[in-house]
């Protein structure tokens, strides 16, 4: 028998009430069952100005997936420390890399200024400068030398007003010895006191003259192939007297672009100049422990539980 107006009516309302039911029981919770937990706790890691922000990343299948982004505040706390993440799938998470970003930024991938990096085991991934997804070498091995010279005054001005990062003895040759650097950082030297800290140029190699050879305070006369600076003042620039006692020579790790005009936290190299430092080698501290920051990433889920509930995440997975 043909089924009546009706009786269709009735049957499509059914199927309606049936599928309205489905589909409340499908609906997803506040948290979907393929979304990650990630908290992140730091020693070290210094503010990097209104300019740039860290983001932490999660290597999945040789891809990166945002964790999150977040600041270093003035107390040296973090702006946000714990983020929810999609992630298909958690056993193809291997890496976490913590980069440097700008704050404004059009590009939805990561920088090349990868300061922490870490594999996971067990959900959690151990973090330091020295991983290869960073700087890929813990400079523990780092060490250097330099000399105070003046090459650029011609006999004119003393050996207390620049430095030179050479070793005189060696032909002469370069007196640092620092690994080679990845994308997104450069070498720089400083000479710092309590006025602060000036530039001695930048150098990706300590074989050769860095990016401003002499400096602007250097005077007329030919300076060696090899990092360091003059401060003669020839170009109205300031005439520093290092054998004062009151100064440090600083080998720093800058970001490309750089965040601000001193020095970064990443200091491999720094020393007091001594007041006897004049006609010899002078030895650079290694600095690594008490400059290079660290890390662990704490990755938990997927859960279906309410993203704000993160006591009951970590007493689930810690």
């Amino acid at each position: 028998m043909r089924p009546t107006a009706i009786n269709r009516h009735t049957q499509l309302r059914i199927g309606l009430l049936v599928l309205a039911t489905i589909l409340s029981f499908a609906a997803p919770t506040a948290v979907a069952a393929d979304t990650a937990y990630l908290e992140f706790e730091s020693s070290g890691l210094e503010a990097l100005g209104p300019d740039f922000v860290y983001e932490g990343w999660l290597i999945v299948d040789g891809a990166a997936v945002s964790a999150g982004r977040f600041s270093v505040l003035a107390d040296g706390s973090l702006s946000r420390s714990e983020f929810a993440i999609e992630v298909d799938d958690l056993d193809a998470v291997t890496t976490y890399v913590l980069t440097i970003e700008p704050a404004v930024d059009a590009d939805p991938g990561p920088s090349h200024v990868h300061i922490l990096g870490g594999d996971f085991a067990g959900g959690t991934a151990e973090l330091s400068a020295g991983h290869g997804a960073a700087l890929g070498d813990d400079f523990s091995s780092a060490a250097g030398q330099y000399i105070l010279a003046a090459p650029s005054g011609g006999g004119s001005a003393g050996y207390e007003n620049g430095i030179w990062w050479l070793d005189p003895g060696a032909g002469p040759g370069a007196s640092l010895e620092l690994p080679e650097l990845p994308a997104g950082w450069v070498y720089e030297g400083w000479v710092a006191n309590a006025d602060g800290a000036v530039t001695t140029g930048r150098f990706s190699v300590s074989s050769g003259a860095d990016s401003d050879a002499g400096g602007i305070s250097a005077g007329p006369h030919a300076t060696p192939p090899f990092p360091g600076q003059d401060f003669v003042a020839f170009q109205c620039g300031p005439v520093l007297d290092l054998d004062s006692g009151s100064f440090a020579a600083v080998v720093s790790i800058e970001p490309v672009p750089d965040n601000g005009k001193g020095p970064f936290q990443l200091k491999p190299l720094a020393g007091a100049i001594e007041t006897d430092a004049l006609g010899r080698n002078n030895d650079l501290g290694n600095q690594t422990a008490a400059t290079f920051p660290t890390g662990t990433a704490f990755l938990m889920g997927p859960v279906s539980v309410d993203a704000s509930s993160w006591g009951s995440i970590k007493s689930l997975y810690r």
